[in-house]
């Protein structure tokens, strides 16, 4: 994606303009958009393993309320949605960790070593010391990812919030672009997520009895959301990014497939706690007891596999792109200090490069260790054990901040690898304490934190890289942006852990069966915690396989030594194909535009506010709005049976056959894409 480099980019609202902006209405309404966004979170990601995009739905919101009834300005609106992102990333990480506190090896009295920890005061604790270390490690890298490498890294999320926010606040044709985007999302979103015309991941695949090429699979997860992020970020990087799927899913797999049985797969899966015993049928792939064998091999070995070597590629290209970015980072960091050292700091500085002082970032980081110490909250059997836990989340998390804000800036946070990222911050953690000498069981607990927190503040991280990137395109104050992240950490940690305990109260018929947690069980499966649990026993116990992540490692190295960048090939191996994709195609679509573009000579003045991007913006706003809506109505049994039986697919699959309704899938997503090449080539 070409854009303007930093030096010669010019916000929407100039520096020498201060509009009223960090205003107690803009804060006040972004925490409430905070908490519904959090609670819808955590109730999707306990039930499916899966999170909602919060930060444009939020952004339509400011602008729909905030004009007709806050009579807000465009900068108040970045407030609202800036504090309100904060929900959604903290439940996303909470989720995905905490409840593994339930799924620990089991003491003398046949509990979790963990679950007197899973309480409210202790996801309270860890909710909110998670959030504000990723919104901390942001200050200072803010200047080093946002606005020196601009015009690298285009942060396709908060480019989208960005440009419905200015497309709002200048109306006309602007605007009419972006909502016809978001209208077209909608309606297909409708056909597609509660008709079901649309068929939602059409696949192609061959069968594991296929002697030359078993168990390939070709598939995608046609929504309009990502077609619209492809588009934004371009064709290179969506290509990078296809280029680990293709090789996981038709090279990786099938010849795993080739090599290993059944049983040995379905072995690792019970090591993972994805199965129960080899006579139990169900998990990923669908394991037949009978004929040991399993309905969907591919799913089963990327579950078993894949998403081992995914890891390892992810923590290899963290690591190395974190040593190509450290003169940026240095550079950032003397910036900051320097600007510590003046007297007048604010009278000297433009009101667009204003951050909060790196002593905060100083200072926090040492209470958050200070607090990790004496808080109850925090599992360990002595200071020093405490100590080294907080030692090890500064440490991670200025490792993890810094590669999670690069992968949302190069692919947008809802594909962003963040239990990838937590995978490798329990291992790192493992290792510390095995070669400490702190193993066993009733170390698992504190490890699980380590992991949690890294989780959280990555997945904050993501989202304020994001709002400081929609920021930098407005013209926002970045210190009001980040005390008005920290404003929505707090505030939206409060319900989230009451919400987790709220979904985790048993029913009478669980309560019945002996089972206290309702997380964990068919209700909520908790999928992700669940394998975070099983990652630390095994680790811990010295039980765990080693060199699928070192192959990761060294995929990722052998693809940085071509000369492309390994951490967005690594993010496309551990991601399934069918996220990775729909992207490529609206790379391709945006490749197709800025060749028409070429050929008949035309240049935009403003690529990020062209008519493709804003189209693209509104398909980007519009699927995750729908996505949000749907899974809120979901909560209600009675709503998501009544939307189970307006479905068409039944009548389609029986009139078409099953090829047939997923082609006609794939057709309508082709159609969605040629439209939006239209927008993108029209000329007024």
């Amino acid at each position: 994606m070409e854009t303007k480099t930093a030096t010669e980019f010019k916000p929407y609202i100039p520096a020498s303009h201060s509009p009223a902006e960090f205003t107690l209405k803009a804060v006040i309404t972004g925490a409430l958009f905070g908490v519904l966004f959090g609670a819808a979170t955590v109730y999707l990601s306990l039930k499916a393993g899966l999170s909602v995009s919060a930060s444009i739905p939020i952004a339509v919101l400011a602008i729909s309320l905030g004009q007709r009834f806050l009579k807000t300005t465009i900068l108040e609106n970045n407030i609202i949605q800036t504090t309100g992102s904060a929900g959604e990333s903290i439940a996303s990480g909470v989720v995905f960790t905490l409840p593994g506190f339930l799924f620990l090896t089991r003491a003398e009295n046949g509990q979790s070593v963990g679950a007197e920890f899973f309480n409210y005061w202790t996801i309270l604790t860890l909710a909110i010391l998670g959030g504000l270390l990723g919104t901390l490690m942001m200050i200072p890298l803010r200047r080093a990812l946002i606005v020196q490498e601009h015009g690298v890294l285009p942060y396709p999320e908060g480019t989208a919030c960005g440009s419905v926010l200015i497309a709002g606040d200048r109306g006309g044709n602007f605007a009419k672009t972006a909502y016809q985007g978001l209208g077209f999302a909608l309606a297909y979103a409708m056909l597609q997520k509660v008709l079901r015309f649309i068929a939602e991941v059409p696949t192609w695949a061959t069968n594991q009895a296929n002697r030359y090429f078993p168990s390939a699979t070709v598939n995608g997860e046609i929504t309009p959301e990502y077609l619209g992020v492809g588009y934004i970020i371009g064709f290179r990087i969506s290509a990078v990014l296809v280029g680990g799927g293709i090789l996981a899913w038709l090279a990786l797999i099938p010849l795993l497939a080739s090599l290993v049985p059944g049983d040995i797969i379905a072995q690792q899966l019970i090591k993972f706690g994805y199965l129960t015993n080899l006579d139990t049928a169900g998990g990923p792939g669908g394991w037949n007891p009978a004929t040991r064998t399993f309905t969907d091999t591919a799913s089963a070995i990327y579950r078993a596999y894949i998403r081992q070597i995914g890891a390892g590629a992810v923590t290899a290209g963290g690591f190395m792109t974190l040593l190509k970015t450290i003169p940026t980072i240095v550079s950032s960091f003397k910036s900051s200090f320097g600007k510590v050292q003046e007297v007048g700091v604010e009278g000297g500085v433009r009101r667009t490069e204003q951050d909060l002082s790196i002593r905060v970032v100083v200072i926090g980081s040492l209470v958050l260790v200070a607090l990790m110490v004496i808080l109850p909250q925090i599992p360990g059997d002595s200071l020093l054990t405490k100590l080294l836990i907080g030692i090890l989340v500064i440490v991670f998390g200025f490792f993890f901040v810094t590669v999670a804000s690069r992968i949302v800036g190069l692919i947008g946070s809802s594909s962003s690898p963040v239990s990838g990222m937590t995978i490798a911050t329990i291992m790192g953690t493992a290792l510390v304490f095995i070669g400490m000498g702190l193993t066993g069981k009733f170390y698992e607990p504190a490890v699980l934190v380590v992991g949690g927190m890294i989780c959280i503040a990555a997945a904050t991280a993501g989202a304020t890289s994001q709002d400081l990137k929609t920021g930098y395109l407005v013209g926002a104050t970045p210190k009001y942006q980040q005390m008005a992240l920290f404003v929505g950490v707090i505030v939206s940690s409060l319900a989230i852990g009451a919400t987790v305990k709220v979904l985790d109260t048993p029913t009478p018929d669980l309560v019945a069966q002996g089972i206290t947690h309702a997380i964990g069980s068919d209700k909520f499966p908790a999928p992700q915690g669940t394998l975070m649990a099983t990652l630390i026993k095994g680790l811990l116990s010295f039980n765990l396989d080693w060199q699928f992540v070192l192959v990761g490692a060294f995929l990722a190295f052998v693809i940085e030594l071509m000369g492309i960048s390994a951490l967005a090939f690594a993010v496309g191996l551990y991601l399934p194909l069918s996220t990775t994709l729909p992207i490529f195609v609206g790379g391709c679509v945006k490749a197709a535009v800025d060749w028409h573009a070429k050929r008949n000579n035309i240049v935009e003045e403003d690529a990020d506010l062209g008519r493709g991007n804003l189209f693209a913006t509104g398909l980007v706003a519009g699927g995750a709005l729908a996505g949000v809506l749907i899974a809120l109505l979901s909560v209600n049994d009675n709503i998501y049976n009544a939307l189970a039986n307006i479905s068409l697919e039944p009548a389609l699959t029986g009139a078409l056959g099953e090829g047939g309704y997923q082609l006609l899938g794939a057709l309508m997503f082709a159609a969605l894409a040629l439209v939006l090449y239209r927008v993108a080539t029209k000329r007024d």
